[in-house]
């Protein structure tokens, strides 16, 4: 069987234009595919932008496109070829195999001419831009969830171009959700109107990790109101299959987004991790297309913080709002509310949320103070700042478990504190590593009285701060509160307010609660501020171009 990637240093010859001195087609040196650091991924995107810009006549805004195409293709035939060798293994002939084969592996069915190798192997005096275009063309004719998905304007791209493309993106492995990844990074870098309000469509990887492993969904629906890209999708699936399930069996997944670009880039997401799902556009405020009300087993979400401007007069009366219209210009309790509503009676929930959230005032108070009383409310956790690529806030992730308003855990909430726990990607960027996030994950196992998992070495960490084995409030990292002690606290849900800190008063946690607050709001004018700017710079230009 032909490496998926034997033909990457023939092709980064070919681009240099010495075909005479190139490896043959069938050369089997392969690109290693370990994953790809950061520094190594912004590299290559640069790279990629920086011939998108000088060789094509795209805008930057558009740059994402053909790179998420040939990304696309890229891993769809990574999982192509480990099912063929699964089948080769299993002593069936590549001629004895079809299309439903491949896709009862929850696989892309990919025939010749449509796989990144078989483009990546053509002469520099091919037409590859219609090469490109055919390929997509034929992906989607196999794969009906994608008719009308993929792009088709490779044709606007000169050889040379798409041949730097392929070289550029043969090598990168990007754990989770690599679509959102690499679109962030362009909207970020390259359509900053957009980029600026972070997280709006990709969340990081070891975030939704967290999500993932602390809600552990092994079987059911899942619903995301605020999809973006798929990524709480993508890695939910990826938490099935390592517990030795198939997604494809388990799971089946709802969204909605706004936007139709960006369904498109859940749809190839789903596609290519094996997903069946219905990801819809559709504006989550005004809209229900999926007739969410009490119907899903999990609902994970990142939704926009601090939204303002929502139509209040459209949304009265909305059943999706049980504890009532907030009277503040923020959206963040709608979403909440919307979470909690399409929960099932046994349904649990997981979200990012702004950290001012936890501690709003006036009518909101009243909700959260409501959904406290409900007893849904499970567990929330704060996360330090500069987690996500595009903006530098702290976050808080939230978590309701409707099954617990039976149990003993009722009038309980656990409260963890994570902000001291991340690794140092970069200067600018933080994440989690594997065993920090089963070690967060394992407090709320300990919480709820479930076993604890150890795939990632976090034995060490368990037996340190709890000994016993069982869960055990710990200074400075975990506290459970009853209600009691959360309306004491005028019902926050800022975990700092209860976990503490060892030798700290309250009134230094509270002060360190206000400027995180006062950090958050600076970061949200700094972003509008930068937006303005933005529109003020294309007006002038275009003044300037009538006065020419």
């Amino acid at each position: 069987m032909t490496n998926v990637f034997a033909f990457v240093d023939r092709a980064s010859c070919l681009a240099r234009g010495k075909e005479a001195h190139c490896p043959a087609k069938s050369a089997t040196q392969a690109i290693s595919l370990v994953n790809t650091s950061l520094q190594d991924l912004e590299t290559r995107l640069w790279s990629a932008a920086d011939q998108l810009w000088a060789m094509t006549d795209l805008k930057p805004s558009e740059f994402s496109t053909p790179v998420l195409g040939l990304l696309f293709l890229r891993y769809a035939e990574t999982k192509f070829a480990a099912a063929q060798a699964r089948f080769a293994s299993a002593g069936l002939a590549e001629d004895e195999l079809d299309k439903t084969d491949y896709q009862s592996e929850g696989v892309l069915y990919l025939m010749p001419h449509a796989r990144f190798s078989h483009l990546v192997s053509l002469a520099e005096s091919e037409n590859l831009g219609l090469a490109v275009n055919n390929a997509m063309a034929a992906v989607e004719l196999e794969n009906e969830d994608l008719r009308g998905v993929l792009p088709r304007s490779y044709t606007r791209l000169d050889n040379g171009v798409i041949q730097e493309l392929l070289r550029l993106l043969a090598p990168i492995k990007i754990e989770g959700d690599a679509f959102g990844r690499v679109y962030e990074y362009f909207l970020g870098n390259f359509a900053m109107k957009e980029g600026q309000k972070g997280g709006v469509f990709y969340t990081p990887t070891s975030i939704v990790k967290l999500i993932v492993e602390i809600l552990q969904p092994y079987h059911g629906r899942i619903y995301d109101p605020a999809c973006g890209s798929g990524g709480m999708f993508v890695q939910s699936a990826e938490f099935v299959n390592q517990h030795n399930k198939r997604a494809a069996d388990e799971l089946t997944v709802f969204g909605t987004e706004k936007s139709a670009d960006t369904v498109k880039l859940g749809k190839m997401n789903l596609a290519v991790h094996g997903l069946s799902g219905d990801i819809r556009v559709a504006n989550s405020f005004f809209e229900d297309p999926h007739e969410s009300l009490g119907k899903f087993d999990f609902v994970m979400a990142n939704p926009p913080f601090n939204v303002s401007g929502v139509d209040k007069d459209r949304i009265k009366g909305d059943p999706r709002l049980p504890f009532g219209l907030p009277s503040t210009d923020n959206a963040n309790y709608l979403w909440i509310q919307y979470f909690y509503s399409t929960l099932n009676d046994t349904g649990r929930a997981g979200f990012v949320m702004a950290n001012s959230a936890g501690d709003a005032r006036g009518s909101e108070l009243e909700i959260r103070k409501q959904m406290l009383q409900s007893g849904a409310v499970d567990a929330v956790v704060s996360v330090g700042s500069n987690f996500f690529y595009t903006v530098t806030l702290p976050c808080t992730l939230w978590f309701f478990d409707k099954a617990k308003r039976s149990s003993e855990r009722k009038d309980k909430v656990l409260f963890i504190d994570a902000r001291h726990l991340y690794r140092q990607v970069s200067r600018s960027v933080r994440d989690f590593t594997p065993t920090q996030t089963e070690f967060l994950a394992n407090i709320a196992r300990l919480y709820r009285g479930e076993a604890v998992e150890n795939h990632h070495d976090s034995a060490e960490l368990i037996a340190q701060h709890f000994p016993a084995g069982v869960y055990a409030d710990a200074a400075g990292l975990c506290k459970v509160a009853t209600l009691a002690d959360i309306e004491a606290q005028g019902w926050s849900l800022n975990p700092g307010r209860y976990v503490g800190v060892e030798n700290t008063s309250l009134d230094e946690v509270v002060f360190a609660e206000r400027l995180e607050a006062l950090s958050e709001e600076l970061e949200v004018l700094n972003a509008e501020s930068h937006e303005l700017e933005m529109e003020i710079s294309i007006r002038m230009s275009l003044i300037l171009e009538s006065l020419a």
